[in-house]
């Protein structure tokens, strides 16, 4: 994507595929946003009033609209980021998934959570955890995956009765306009706006906002914290992953070598649960690396439709790819696919497979982001588990065995949120799990079903007496006699036992 400058406050934004005009984006000014938080928080307050059948209502006709404009949104995705159509049909689908599951849980979600007493002579006491929604939440969403990663958290936000504030990266903010506009048109009320910018931007969102859920890299993560912590306000952090993959030595190669392909060149590489790592037992690395060649050079590279893949975001992307590849291949890698940017037009690379690799070399340790797949030999399966966690990163992976029990002893000793076993990247369809980062990927998590919508709200806790009996018995009566009393009941009813000296 390339934004380039018509007047002080309008970008034209090209296709970073074609270099064509995808279209123009008028620009936030941030000393508007307070003003447009408070609009949001204003209008919050009777979005809450609605309840959660309510809510549940207008998130039906939403989803309705998005599946009745699925075609324009697709099309002006692939306008904005020069993604194949193949990767552009996701986007909808997943956040149709999450609409679905939110819609029919939110009333369980916000419904008062009844809790025992912990002792029996409290149980006088009666206890509710409620769950109250946060007025604004600001979503900061990053580029890769301009309508599920500004909707996977608006969803759960908005079914709380929370107003979102979202700020679409500065390098694909169009196809945000389209999701207002389609909020707008089924009726809903003005709690979900956009705040259009970079940094400043950003920064003034957090400054805005009762919640922060920041979807990008490591380092903007901890600079989106700090700024939060100036008020307090909790944030939710998904960071980058190195996530790796294990390849044990009784897996189905044939379906590993696919998924390792799918997992590592989807989206051109550009997600977040991408396969950036892959450690293979030696009894069937010849034969995984044989099907991965095979299964990569099949694939079809362009923006649009009859493509594998498209176009990355725009030439910082490019360059931080070469970059990787270039230092692999220095210290003694090779490149049995790709491996070289081709001539022409457009923000691509070439599916790169790269065997040969180690640990010394940025294509393992750093987040590439782009379409390359190293595949390193390994002797043992503690020599796989040893490896995958050597990284800052922890965000998911993937074991395969034919074994599956034995697949999920691997995947347990691993650090990080997620694992798939025989599959990749199948964890983000899931909403009823959590979806977090270990490690520098991340604080907090996304989805985890109830949880989705709760991690939105403010928890107050409700307690009732039972009976008027004995209320107020125990104010300020500090008697000997009292002090005895209380600690004979405290005894009984908490099984408190004096320790045995042991014989």
């Amino acid at each position: 994507m390339t934004a380039t400058a018509d007047r002080s406050d309008v970008s034209t934004i090209l296709n970073p595929a074609t270099g064509a005009v995808a279209g123009q984006v008028r620009w936030t000014n941030p000393a508007d946003v307070p003003q447009i938080a408070a609009g949001l928080r204003e209008a919050q307050q009777g979005w809450e009033a609605r309840g959660a059948k309510g809510r549940a209502k207008v998130l039906a006709r939403y989803a309705v609209w998005l599946d009745e404009h699925r075609d324009e949104i697709e099309r002006l995705l692939i306008a904005e980021t020069g993604k194949s159509t193949t990767d552009a049909v996701q986007e909808v689908l997943l956040i149709s998934i999450i609409l679905s599951y939110y819609i029919k849980t939110v009333e369980k979600a916000m419904a008062p959570d009844p809790r025992p007493a912990p002792l029996p002579f409290l149980s006088v006491k009666k206890i509710a955890v409620h769950y109250r929604p946060r007025a604004v939440v600001g979503i900061i969403a990053p580029w890769n995956y301009p309508v599920a990663n500004a909707l996977m958290d608006a969803v759960g936000a908005l079914a709380a009765g929370c107003a979102v504030l979202l700020k679409p990266s500065e390098r694909t903010p169009l196809t945000a306009e389209v999701l207002l506009r389609g909020w707008i048109d089924c009726g809903a009320p003005e709690v979900l706006a956009l705040a259009q910018g970079a940094r400043e931007v950003a920064e003034a969102v957090i400054d805005s906002s009762d919640y922060i859920q920041f979807t990008g890299s490591s380092a903007t993560g901890v600079k989106v914290m700090e700024r939060a912590a100036r008020r307090l306000t909790p944030v939710s952090l998904e960071l980058g992953g190195k996530d790796p993959m294990i390849v044990l030595d009784d897996a189905d190669i044939p379906l590993a070598a696919n998924a390792a392909v799918w997992g590592a060149m989807f989206n051109a590489g550009q997600t977040c649960v991408s396969v950036e790592r892959v450690y293979v037992m030696d009894t069937v690395y010849d034969q995984f690396v044989a099907a991965v060649v095979k299964a990569v050079e099949n694939l079809k590279m362009g923006a649009g439709a009859g493509f594998d893949f498209g176009a990355l975001i725009d030439e910082s992307q490019v360059a931080v790819t070469a970059r990787h590849v270039d230092d692999a291949l220095a210290k003694g890698a090779k490149a049995l696919t790709g491996g070289k940017r081709p001539e022409g037009k457009g923000s691509f690379y070439p599916p790169t497979v790269l065997v040969d690799v180690d640990h010394s070399m940025l294509c393992m340790s750093e987040e590439t982001f782009g379409p390359t797949l190293p595949i390193m030999k390994v002797s043992s399966v503690g020599e796989a588990v040893r490896l995958a966690n050597d990284s800052p990163y922890g965000l998911s992976a993937s074991v395969f065995s034919k074994d599956v029990e034995r697949a999920k002893d691997v995947a347990v000793q691993l650090e990080c949120g997620a694992v798939n076993v025989n599959d990749v990247i199948s964890n983000l369809m899931l909403p009823t799990a959590p979806m977090g980062g270990w490690k520098t990927s991340g604080i907090g998590a996304r989805f985890g079903g109830l949880d989705g919508v709760r991690k939105f709200c403010r928890q107050e806790t409700v307690v009732v007496p039972r009976t008027a009996a004995g209320a107020g018995s125990n104010y300020y009566n500090h008697t000997v006699k009292a002090l005895a009393r209380g600690n004979k009941l405290m005894t009984k009813f908490a099984q408190i036992r004096p320790r045995r000296e042991a014989k």
